[in-house]
């Protein structure tokens, strides 16, 4: 819009076009603000379906114990001295077969035991002690809250200091 010395107001044909557009709801930024939430709107859509994908495979592909007569061989390492077991068990993870003779006790957390003593010996934290896990002579990638047990596993419990020289 344009004032005339005269005081007249003149609509410009640009003014015009563009109050037409605003009219119709063409005016180009609530277009671009549209394009813009029906982004964030596809990536959130996306996004959900990603953690339901790998919530599901997790669930899926989790190992899972099986209830059923087992026998396990359990060895523990600490202080050059080297104490071996056989457990006799219906237990379908590990730690309830090592709960039921006693061999571990530790922390419960919201991530599991954090074993801090087996066969009686306790880990010093201040001396950067702790009890590694192996299974069939794997470093166990799973808590003994979650490692699932078969007939014939050999487990080792070995006193480790430090991290530095793990064998992973």
């Amino acid at each position: 819009m344009i004032i005339h010395k005269s005081g007249h107001f003149f609509i410009t044909k640009n003014i015009f076009d563009r109050s037409r557009e605003v009219e119709k709801g063409r005016f180009p930024m609530e277009k671009t603000q549209k394009t813009n939430n029906k982004k964030i709107i596809i990536a959130v859509i996306a996004l959900c379906l990603v953690v339901a994908l790998a919530l599901t495979a997790y669930f899926l592909l989790i190992p899972r114990g099986v209830e059923g007569e087992k026998t396990i061989y359990v060895e523990v390492i600490a202080d050059d001295n080297t104490f071996t077991t056989t457990i006799h068990t219906n237990a379908a993870y590990l730690r309830q077969a090592l709960d039921e003779v006693n061999l571990i006790d530790g922390e419960d957390s919201a991530f599991g035991l954090w074993v801090t003593t087996v066969n009686g010996r306790l880990a010093d934290d201040s001396a950067q002690e702790w009890w590694a896990l192996y299974i069939n002579g794997d470093f166990a990638m799973l808590g003994v809250d979650e490692m699932p047990i078969e007939d014939g596993d050999r487990v080792t419990y070995r006193l480790t200091v430090g991290f530095d020289d793990m064998d992973w």
